[in-house]
């Protein structure tokens, strides 16, 4: 499970890297044009002057992020609710159990801060 958290980090942090050597050739031009030039060459889509486009496709995008990520937390949940109460007494299948149900929410409340984050930089970068 490590193994595949990890794997998955990298997958993304080399991704979201690749995209920022991409968008900071031209210097020239403000973040919100270079975003919006990526974004109608890679989506086909377009930016309007306003970004509306781009908004809503972030919005979108951190919308399906948000309920997988809930998804999985309650899936989380669950199991860790299930492994305590088929612990049997056993100090550490209990310690276990809880250890997961603590980082399933630590989880949520993670995906909740930069979801808010998220939408407060995008009500601002207008």
């Amino acid at each position: 499970m490590k193994r595949l958290l990890l794997a998955l980090l990298m997958a993304f942090t080399i991704s979201f890297n690749i995209g920022g050597v991409a968008m900071a050739q031209n210097t020239t031009q403000p973040a919100k044009d270079q975003v919006c030039e990526g974004v109608s060459g890679q989506f086909g889509g377009s930016c309007t002057s306003g970004g509306a486009d781009i908004d809503r496709i972030i919005k979108v995008a951190l919308n399906i992020l948000s309920w997988v990520a809930g998804i999985a937390a309650v899936i989380m949940i669950v199991i860790a609710g299930l492994r305590y109460i088929t612990s049997g007494g056993d100090s550490s299948s209990i310690a276990g159990a809880k250890n997961a149900l603590i980082y399933a929410l630590v989880g949520v409340v993670v995906v909740a801060v930069s979801q808010g984050l998220v939408f407060f930089i995008l009500g601002n970068v207008t």
